[in-house]
């Protein structure tokens, strides 16, 4: 039914949660499975520099979350592609799973508090609004 799943991972503990689900996911069906980190962009940066040094950045804060998951994906003797990118995560994780043509996008949920979500809603409702494909947000 999902030929490829695509997870967002930002290293909290509910994305791992998710990722684990994801993998249980592409291990029944036989899933492709693609992860992606994405490490904000300040929204105007004033030079192409910050957005450079932003970049390589990302590449080492995600270090540690890429071998915890592929540490996990080995374990269910699976094939997980890593996609780190710089950016927006709302905006790449959707335009990631447009490009990658998934079935199926599987996030975790942070748990913001109400007030928070009332005022300024939750990253995981406009993935939920934007994304293409079905999305599973796991507790």
């Amino acid at each position: 039914m999902f030929d490829k799943i695509l997870h967002a991972n930002d290293g909290s503990e509910h994305a791992f949660q998710a990722l684990s689900l994801a993998l249980a996911i592409a291990q029944q069906n036989q899933s492709e499975l693609h992860m992606v980190c994405v490490e904000e962009v300040p929204y105007l940066p004033e030079f192409i520099e910050e957005v450079r040094e932003t970049t390589g950045t990302a590449a080492r804060r995600f270090h540690g979350v890429l071998q915890r998951a592929r540490a996990m994906a080995e374990e269910r003797q699976l094939e997980l592609h890593t996609h780190v990118v710089a950016g927006h995560p709302v905006r790449d994780i959707v335009k990631l799973a447009a490009d990658l043509e998934v079935d199926l996008l599987i996030i975790g949920a942070t748990g913001h508090s109400a007030l928070y979500e009332r005022m300024i809603g939750s990253r995981a409702d406009r993935i939920i609004q934007l994304a293409h494909c079905p999305v599973l947000v796991a507790k």
